[in-house]
């Protein structure tokens, strides 16, 4: 076990990954006295992933990047961006929003193969074509390209957990090329499905 550190929590039904930046509205009080703690200490808060099954362990130390908007009742309008992952070892009071003690989670596992990267990264391009949009590219070199590609595609909080869960890059690489391949696939059937649909269609009114 490493060095534990004491870090305020803000559980949410999203899940941040590392290098992904979200927008956040903070209206509860709770909620408002901490970001505003880490606004003036320069400090980081960690995002847990919250549903109906309880808060999760594993979860992203989160910095505020910008604040968008300050309102007159406190509510707060922010950006924050993703950095380590942690595990939460113990909660701790005291405190209105909830706190934990926290160590830092690591990859187990070296850099992966080129040709998963460069796998991973043509289905991210296959995708982008599928759904007829520019895709911007991350660093394929980056030591995190699975979350830099995870973070660009909404695959819904609960994969995202897994994700975040895994401590092997070439596993969650592994991962991210099966979401986007199936993605991919999705949008092509539903794509194919519209043009049946619309060509019966005109087949009927020509009868």
């Amino acid at each position: 076990m490493g060095p534990l550190t004491e870090l305020g929590l803000f559980p949410l039904g999203i899940v941040l990954l590392p290098t992904e930046r979200v927008p956040l509205h903070i209206f509860e009080l709770r909620y408002q006295e901490l970001i505003a703690e880490c606004l003036a200490e320069e400090r980081e808060f960690g995002l847990v992933f919250a549903d109906d099954d309880g808060v999760r362990e594993i979860g992203t130390r989160a910095a505020v990047i910008e604040v968008l908007d300050r309102f007159p009742d406190g509510r707060l309008n922010i950006v924050v961006e993703g950095g380590e992952r942690f595990r939460v070892v113990e909660e701790t009071s005291g405190r209105s929003f909830l706190t934990a003690e926290t160590e830092r989670v690591d990859d187990e596992d070296s850099v992966p193969e080129r040709i998963d990267r460069d796998r991973a990264l043509d289905l991210y391009r296959r995708l982008g074509q599928a759904v007829e949009q520019e895709v911007e590219e991350p660093d394929p070199d980056s030591g995190v390209l699975s979350f830099e590609l995870a973070a660009r595609v909404d695959f819904g909080p609960e994969r995202k957990q897994e994700l975040l869960e895994l401590r092997s890059e070439s596993e969650r690489l592994t991962f991210v090329s099966e979401l986007l391949d199936r993605a991919a696939e999705a949008v092509t059937l539903e794509r194919a499905l519209a043009d049946a649909s619309a060509k019966n269609g005109r087949g009927l009114g020509r009868r």
